[in-house]
């Protein structure tokens, strides 16, 4: 008997482990380990939710008019430049399909999205795995690792699970220096938690050439991870072609809602950034007062470096959370065996693990 056989390749591709929800032994637990939004969703969109059963038997519209409506309204943005998506991850596959494929070379960062890689390889692409310089996108190592066969460049922007970013300066040269045939990507998941002049998210190079698309979730700061939305913006050219290969129907009803009434929420999004921000900056500063090193202080998470030493090593810090109910990310599959990511929490989140942290590594936890 000889069975259907997938694509040569398929089944060496890894496949994708998210964050560990559940503890044995832990009726509750602090669920640290998928940089879910402290805040939860805004009141609008749960107000929204409650409205879409109603339509439940209907399909949804398939052009997400009022999502791209609202997405507009608060960015200023062309709605005929923007798609929508089941998650942000939906069109970073996207693009890889329609500019990437076999003999193609997808580049991306050492400890950039794991998905990048798989969706190269899903599309018979080459992933091609680029140095980082203290756990940041290197430009120049970025463009040392061109070649003729270069499709398609992914940057995130900011970078998880490092949480350092690029300038926007950085950018637009990256832009400048790559052929004009390849695409660059800006993943911008974290970008909401972002203030500050020299930070756009892609923005200025996704509107002003032809070849640069910037990408945005609904599962960050707006709370909406269950639903799985996201969009992205570029040059009419870019989003005409994605269109062409999404699934029709591809964002429900309730996502399109809900995502909506979140982005015109302004206000909730603010608070969940000054949040943020605040626990940032505390978690950044207790971490180091610990003799714990932290590169990046972008997005919604932390990644502390633990020495390598039995007792006090990145797993046994974790084994240590997990048995106080806390869960936190393991990066070893990013390359980042000495790391843990953790995400900021609520205020009492965070006072648990800071002073878990604060107890194992020898000092008071009160």
């Amino acid at each position: 008997m000889v069975l259907p056989q997938p694509r040569a390749g398929l089944m060496d591709i890894p496949l994708y482990e998210g964050g560990k929800s559940s503890l044995k032994g832990h009726d509750r637990v602090i669920k640290l380990s998928s940089n879910e939004s402290a805040l939860g969703p805004s009141p609008a969109a749960f107000k929204a939710y409650g409205e879409t059963a109603s339509g439940l038997v209907r399909y949804p519209d398939g052009n997400a008019t009022d999502l791209k409506a609202a997405i507009s309204e608060v960015h200023g943005l062309d709605p005929a430049q923007l798609i929508c998506g089941a998650g942000s991850d939906e069109i970073l596959c996207l693009a890889c399909r329609a500019y990437a494929g076999p003999g193609g070379e997808v580049i991306h960062t050492a400890h950039g999205f794991l998905m990048y890689g798989i969706y190269a390889r899903s599309v018979g692409a080459t992933p091609v795995v680029v140095p980082e310089t203290d756990l940041a996108a290197d430009v120049d190592a970025i463009l040392a690792a061109v070649t003729d066969a270069t499709k398609l460049v992914f940057v995130a922007n900011p970078n998880n699970p490092t949480g350092t970013v690029l300038s926007s300066a950085d950018l637009a040269r990256l832009r400048d220096a790559l052929r004009e045939d390849i695409v660059l990507v800006v993943d911008g998941a974290y970008a909401e938690f972002m203030d500050g002049s020299d930070y756009d998210g892609g923005r200025a190079l996704a509107e002003n050439t032809p070849n640069t698309l910037m990408t945005r979730t609904f599962s960050k700061i707006y709370g909406l991870a269950s639903l799985r939305v996201g969009w992205a913006f570029g040059p009419r050219s870019m989003i005409e072609t994605l269109e062409r290969l999404r699934s029709p129907f591809n964002v429900n009803g309730a996502a399109i809602a809900v995502a909506a009434a979140a982005m015109r929420d302004v206000a909730h999004t603010d608070a969940a950034r000054g949040h943020n921000n605040r626990w940032m900056g505390v978690a950044v500063q207790r971490l180091r007062a610990l003799g714990l090193g932290v590169t990046g202080e972008s997005g919604n998470f932390v990644l502390p470096e633990f020495p390598d030493t039995p007792g006090k090593s990145a797993a046994d810090t974790d084994a240590f959370l997990q048995s106080k109910g806390v869960i936190v990310r393991r990066v070893d599959n990013y390359g980042l065996p000495n790391h843990l990511r953790i995400t900021l929490g609520t205020d009492e989140e965070m006072e648990s693990v800071l002073n878990a942290l604060t107890q194992f590594m020898g000092g008071s936890d009160g």
